[in-house]
This record gives C-alpha cells, structure tokens and sequence, in this order.
C-alpha cells in the first residue's frame, strides 16, 4: 500500500439483521481525497454469500439498524457538512424520511421493541451559543465560566454547555402522503412554512451527559447510562438510570438508578435480556472510582431489579471492547486476546464459549434469530462482514479487494524474553522483493492500554512499501495480556514498557538477518509518543525519530488535557519528584536524535502545548528538530482526520525517513533551498 491508497481502506460499522434471515446491512466508509472527507453508504450483505449491493446514496450513511417488525430500516445521515441526522426508509429500499433535525445531531439511538418509537441521545446547546442565535458568531459568545475539573472532550470540545440529552420521538408512517408547501395567494402572502420532521419529546435534563441506551423487553422502560452522583467531576464512574415511559407525555419521568450501590462502574453498553435481566459492559474502578489503570472491561449481569449484578468473567484474563449482543443463550462480547478480538458467547451461569478465533479482530456483532453476523479485520482487510456458523466464520463480503490489489505484506509474528524473564509478544513486516538488508522503523501504539494487533494496520503497510522493515510489539502495560501485564506501568512508566520495547528490537534483529540493525528509527504517537521521547533520552542508536501527539509532561497535562483531571495521577502518581522521574520534558537534555514532532491545534487529548515545550527545548539544546502542526485537526488525525491531512501526514513522515534514513524505495533527495 503506498499512501495514496488511502482510498482504498474502506471499513464496516456494526451490522444489523433483517428478521427474515436473509440479509444484513452495514455501512461501508472509506476517506476521500477529492472530497476531502469520509464518504460512505449502506450495503445490503446476503447471508447465503451471492453477494452484496449498495442501498444508500448519501454523502456519509451509518448505523444502520432493523425496526423489530423488519419493516424499516433507520440509519444517520450527515446533510452536507451539517451533523448527523437520523432517517428512515422502507426496509427494501426507496427513499429516505428525515426523523430528526437536532442543531448538533444525534449520538446514539435505539429501536422500541414495538417499531413504533426511536429513543435517541442528543447534545442541547445552551441557549447563545453553537449557532442557537442567528448571526452571533463563537467569538462574539459570552464568557464560560467554569466551575468543574471536566470540562472539554476531545474531537468535540466544550461539554458543560451542550449536555447530551435523551429523546423519544414517533416513527411516522413512511408510505404516508407528504406535506406540500402551500403556494403564496392574496389573502396569505406568506404561508407557514411545512414542517415535515416530528417533534421529539424530550425525556431528560440536567448538568449530565447521557449515553448508551437500551429498551426492556415490553418497551415500557428505557435505560440509559448516566453519571449523576455528586462527586462525577471527581471520577470516572458512571450508572444505569431507568426511565419510565408509562406516564404523562407532558412531564420527563423520574430517572432511578438502578447500578452504583454496590461497587462503581465505568459502564459502556447495557442491553436488557429475557425475564428483565440487565446486562452490562464495564471497568471495575476500585473505591475511588479512578482506578482504571490496565483494568479491562468485564460482563455483568443484575438478575432482579435491587439485586447487586453478578461478575461473568474473570478480570485477571479478560480484557472486553465494549461492544455487547444479548441473545437467548446469554451475551456475544469481544475479547481481546494476544492482538486478535475474539467473539465469546457467555451464559447467565459464566459458561464462556469461543466462537470466533484466529488471526482477525471482530468489532461488532448482531444477532437475530439464532443467526450471528459480525464485522471484522484481518490481515488484508479493513473490514468485512461474516457469518459465523458451527463450522467458523464464512465471509460475506469483499470490501478490500482493491485494496490487496494495492499490495499488502504479510506480517510476521514474533515473541521475545526480556532481560527480566517476562515475554513481549508482536510482529514483523519486512518489505517483499528487495535483497539489501533493510533499514529498520520501530513503531510504538498508544494507550498505553491498548494493543497492536494481526489486522491490516494502513500505516505499517505503507512504510514497509516504502522500504522499511516494521517492527511492533505490545510491551507490558498493553492490553490483551491479562490485568498484571497492563497494570505493570503504573506508576513505572518509562521502565519496563521501555526495557520490553528494546528488548523485542533486539530479538527481531538478532533473528532477522536482513533487518539492517544500524539503521533504526523510531515513532509512536500518544502514549507511543511518550515511549518515543523516553527511548531517545536513554539510547542513542537510532537515527531519527517522529514524536506524534505525545504524552511528554505529566505536570503539564494536568489542566490542560480533557483527561488531564486523572491520567497522571492514575499512571505517574502524584508525588512530583517521582512525576518528574518519568518525564520526557525532564530529560529532553539528554537528547541527541534528529526529531520530527507532529501535532495537531485542536488535540485536547494530548493538547499542542507538550508537543511545542518538547519542541522547543530540543531546538533550545541544539538538537535537529522540526514543529509540524496540522490545523483543525484533534488527536485522531492519523485515524479519522481530514484524507488530504492524512496524505500530507504520510509524506511529512516519509520525507523525515527519506533525509535521516534512507531506503531503495524511499530514498534521500537534495532539498531545494526556500
């Protein structure tokens, strides 16, 4: 893949099933470099694998979803540059309703069991702000005051003023006559406008964000994860709140907790199953509600309303996405498991089943009828759907043809001991048709609790096109290793994190002869960032490196990330001698490699300011360093960001390897003189 195949990484969201058992659909995505956006529509999957076939037209389609009774099919639609919106059309196709005319859109929405109602969630701007006043632009707003520790989201910005709130509207009838505007006469100039889109009612209020949702079983009650306990701003915890849809249509019913009293969660997916069983998704977050270090998420399940939930799975070992499907036999989750995602079956009982193994990540799933469609990754793929059977999973659809016809190298996989004992596990790639030995980039995930995984991973692919071997790892404090591998950093970062990257650099190049081990770079971004900065402080060998969007000063990150209220205290501690000990910022002195740091204005993750101080004290130091900064981006640029940044991204970096480590297909050109 070189990078201007970036059009060619299409993607599917979660899949829905047609009750007839014949079909799913999903949305495919893919970055555009025309357009300069993701573009995407709706496909309909056959499950008998004849085939597929797009349904949709619009610009940007997703989260597709059934109505129960298989007659329709909603989705959200973004109109232009506008947000979100949900529609709705015919299950077999035709054209589509507009539902909702929200000033923000939509965030997550769920069907009624009777397919007669959609409850959705939705940010409210305070009144003055987010275009609520005609012509009153966001530097002529008012002032914010703050009064809380959190109070901005990455990728979205502020949040005390635009809490998401929770509405119920009433599916229209689809086939019904539409409402035509009524032309202007002598004895009404001026006609009220048609308003086609029904009104919701709105369901909550309040200075709380609201989140995942979840009918019960006979649609009287609506659950929805929330967080309203007096001291939120002071942790991570968040419970499931019931809403009784039963009462006046005229007032918001009462909102009663029904998780928290015994234990706090960190909840993201609820679903209800047979016999009013509540099951969930979350993190365990200890006394305080802020542990969440290395802590994988676990399945829960509250049998009987004022019971405590019971614990399924064992969270020394299991490490859930999120993602949650609960069926008859029990709930469908996703289990991370050495840099794959498989799909497990547990029962009520804690029985756990593997369904889905082997070199791939599953990351959605439904299931209807006995029938189980999932989306997953592989190898040579970004993403395709398929139906699992007793036999395995049969792939349905072939959405990265083109994208192999590009060209994708194969990894390699490859464990190593460390100099403690303990063992790294990971990858190499190494480019196809080239005899010299290659120079070497060793490239760092964020997270940290994250994983490097066997799925197609675009920017692997495109610098081993470019003539570098790749190297990956997933060094303690990852995930997908058990409790104690993600837990080993805390308070110990730049320790054995650092020791286990080197160390599985060492093993790779001692076993792979054509890996040229005086030619090394290395990058990572966020926490691979951090990990970058760290290594460069304490090894000199490499030459050059990239720090993306780093972690680089715990002292500084307080106050000024949107996670700033609690990442450092959880990962680096709170002492600031032992803080200091594990700065970038505080060793930047010892820093000798030509560095490129990357940044974007916007991250409020990891916000621009500790890419500049680094920046900065390496030029302060004499060291080679060069500030690239991408506008109206956030801290998912490599990800999700604008295509043509994401192609302009691809070539900043290429060029920093091409001038500080060249290679047969990348290699060093004079520089024209501005």
């Amino acid at each position: 893949m070189k990078a201007t195949d970036l059009p060619l990484l299409s993607s599917v969201s979660r899949p829905t099933l047609h009750p007839d058992g014949t079909r799913a659909v999903t949305a495919v995505s893919r970055p555009d470099l025309v357009a300069d956006r993701v573009v995407g529509q709706l496909w309909s999957v056959n499950l008998d694998g004849s085939g597929a076939r797009r349904i949709s037209r619009g610009v940007n389609d997703s989260s597709p979803r059934f109505s129960p009774d298989g007659t329709l099919l909603a989705f959200v639609r973004s109109l232009g540059d506008g947000p979100g919106q949900l529609h709705v059309m015919a299950a077999d196709g035709g054209e589509a309703l507009q539902l909702t005319d929200q000033k923000l859109g939509i965030s997550g929405w769920r069907w009624s069991p009777d397919s007669r109602r959609i409850a959705f969630t939705a940010a409210v701007a305070d009144e003055g702000r987010y275009g609520t006043v005609v012509n009153l632009g966001p530097g002529a707003e008012p002032p914010r005051r703050i009064s809380t520790l959190k109070y901005r989201s990455n990728g979205f910005g502020y949040t005390t003023d635009r809490r998401r709130q929770v509405f119920l509207i009433d599916v229209p009838q689809i086939d019904e006559e539409p409402r035509y505007a009524a032309a202007p006469s002598a004895q009404d100039p001026t006609p009220e406008p048609v308003v086609s889109i029904p009104e919701p009612r709105r369901l909550t209020e309040g200075d709380f964000d609201h989140g995942d949702l979840a009918f019960s079983p006979d649609g009287s009650t609506l659950a929805v994860v929330s967080a309203r306990h007096p001291d939120r701003d002071l942790d991570l915890a968040n419970n499931v709140f019931e809403l009784d849809l039963r009462g006046s249509e005229e007032s918001m019913p009462e909102a009663v907790q029904v998780t928290g009293n015994h234990r706090r969660y960190g909840i993201s997916r609820i679903e209800y199953g047979q016999g009013g069983t509540l099951w969930f998704v979350a993190g365990d977050l200890g006394e305080h509600g802020v542990d969440f270090v290395g802590r994988g998420n676990q399945l829960w399940v509250r049998d009987a309303p004022g019971e405590a939930a019971r614990l399924l799975t064992d969270p020394s070992m299991v490490d859930l996405d999120g993602e949650l499907t609960v069926t008859s036999d029990g709930a469908l989750v996703h289990a991370l498991a050495r840099g794959r995602v498989q799909l497990l079956q547990i029962a009520a009982d804690g029985a756990v089943s593997c369904l889905v193994d082997g070199d791939l990540e599953v990351h959605s799933t439904d299931s209807l009828g006995g029938a189980i469609v999932v989306g997953y990754t592989d190898p040579s793929s970004m993403g395709e759907l398929g139906l699992v059977t007793a036999e395995g999973l049969h792939s349905l659809s072939d959405f990265s043809a083109a994208l192999r016809g590009a060209g994708v190298t194969p990894l390699e996989e490859l464990s190593v001991t460390t100099r403690d004992g303990a063992e790294v596990h990971g990858w190499v790639l190494t480019p196809i048709d080239q005899e010299e030995p290659h120079p070497v980039l060793l490239v760092i995930h964020g997270g940290p609790f994250t994983q490097w995984g066997v799925s197609f991973f675009d920017e692997a692919q495109v610098y081993v096109d470019a003539g570098y071997a790749v190297v990956m790892c997933n060094p303690r404090g990852s995930a997908g290793y058990g409790e104690a591998h993600g837990r080993a950093i805390r308070h110990r970062m730049g320790t054995v994190d650092f020791t286990d990257v080197i160390d599985f650099l060492e093993g790779a190049l001692a076993r792979h002869p054509m890996l040229d081990g005086a030619r090394v770079g290395v990058m990572g971004g966020s926490y691979g960032g951090y990990l970058t900065a760290w290594i460069i402080a304490n090894d000199q060998r490499f030459a050059g490196a990239i720090v993306e969007r780093g972690y680089l000063d715990p002292e500084a990150f307080v106050g000024t990330s949107d996670i700033g209220s609690f990442f450092s205290d959880e990962y680096t501690g709170t002492n600031p001698q032992r803080m200091s000990e594990q700065s970038p910022q505080a060793v930047v002195g010892q820093v000798t490699t030509p560095t490129l740091v990357i940044h974007s204005e916007d991250d409020l993750r990891c916000p621009l300011g500790q890419g500049e101080r680094y920046y900065a004290a390496l030029k302060r130091n004499g060291v080679e360093a060069e500030l690239l900064i991408f506008p109206g981006e956030n801290h998912e640029l490599s990800r999700s960001g604008r295509p043509r940044h994401r192609l302009q991204r691809f070539e900043a970096v290429l060029d920093w390897w091409a001038r500080h480590l060249p290679s047969a297909a990348n290699p060093k050109v004079q520089r024209r003189r501005r």
